[in-house]
């Protein structure tokens, strides 16, 4: 069922204005009845201001009288109401807290999810292309601190929206020929590289390293 703007506003209005049912207030703004009469006992919502449903063309006044008149009704959207702007084109936004966490996310879908374009990365993390190419190519100004992380930890998309860009890219490798990558288990061994033997800690023989205090304190004493 598709709810108008701001539905608890709305049930405020409808409320103060007209003598709905508290069950038909809820069915229409997606609440429990219980919500509603809470509200008009002013338990809740107290600081919210009612918004006109009828001004912004969600509801007709005709409806509202015909629905007053038999409690049985139930309001439905106005097929002239206002029409919802949604985002289709363009990158998605992040807060500017979560910013600059973007290259370190690039970084991990870039590494972890080649079967991912360059645009369906753009729309996951709200990025640009050019962002992405710098941090491919490690032209970006932060590279040197650039570490990959998972954007759905870091809060920049959701698991579902990577999981259906995951499933898009495989499907396109599919269609090419190419096999895809098997997804990431462990972020730790992910990002850790293994340990070369020239790393290693050497081994220390620790009699050997006492003996050899022992000569030097006999050889003090000779002398």
């Amino acid at each position: 069922m598709t709810l108008p703007l701001m539905p608890k506003a709305t049930a405020v209005w409808l409320i103060e204005k007209t003598a709905l049912t508290f069950t038909q207030i809820a069915d229409f703004c997606g609440m429990h009845p219980l919500e509603v009469q809470a509200i008009a006992d002013g338990e809740v919502a107290q600081s919210i201001i009612g918004y006109d449903p009828v001004s912004n063309g969600q509801l007709t006044q005709d409806e509202i009288t015909r629905c007053e008149a038999d409690t049985s009704r139930k309001l439905r959207l106005s097929s002239s109401r206002m029409q919802i702007v949604r985002r289709s084109k363009g990158a998605r936004y992040t807060p500017i807290s979560k910013r600059n966490d973007r290259p370190d996310a690039i970084a991990f879908l870039l590494r972890n999810y080649p079967q991912l374009l360059d645009q369906q990365i753009a729309k996951l993390l709200g990025t640009t292309k050019d962002t992405i190419a710098k941090v491919r190519d490690k032209q970006h100004w932060n590279s040197s601190n650039i570490k990959p992380r998972d954007p759905v930890i870091l809060g920049l998309c959701s698991q579902m929206d990577l999981n259906t860009a995951v499933a898009e890219g495989n499907e396109r490798f599919a269609k090419e020929g190419i096999q895809a990558p098997a997804p990431v288990q462990d972020l730790e061994d992910a990002f850790t590289p293994p340990h070369s033997s020239s790393s290693q800690e050497p081994e220390y023989d620790v009699n050997q390293i006492f003996a050899g205090y022992a000569d030097k304190s006999d050889t003090s004493e000779e002398e």
